[in-house]
């Protein structure tokens, strides 16, 4: 799966995941970024989600746009044992994109075009 972060140039996006959990159990995760551009990205509510038995939860990712490159990083979620119940490993590549730029400010000067 795959998170596009796409936005105007030194806009912050923040994205959120929902991790379903399917089973009678509960389950807890501990979430990982990693990747070349690993650091533009954070989790600013933490990266511990504990997801109740058939409900669902949720893991904010955030991410300000610094360049016009795309930056790339990965997701990684791994359970952590919860009365001796583990989930699966889940991976989500996370991919941003300028769709726009616009100037933080402007400067206008004189100045003569050509002097001797």
């Amino acid at each position: 799966n795959t998170i596009e972060f796409t936005g105007t140039l030194h806009a912050t996006v923040v994205k959120q995941v929902r991790v379903k959990n399917p089973s009678y159990n509960t389950l807890s995760y501990t979430a990982f970024l990693v990747g070349r551009d690993a650091g533009d990205f954070s989790l600013p509510k933490g990266s511990a989600v504990t997801i109740p038995a058939m409900k669902q939860g949720f893991l904010n990712v955030e991410f300000t746009i610094r360049y016009l490159h795309p930056a790339e990083a990965v997701l990684i979620l791994i359970s952590n044992k919860v009365g001796g119940v583990e989930g699966a490993t889940l991976a989500f590549s996370l991919k941003s994109e300028v769709k726009n730029i616009e100037p933080l400010g402007m400067v206008r000067c004189k100045s003569p075009c050509y002097e001797l």
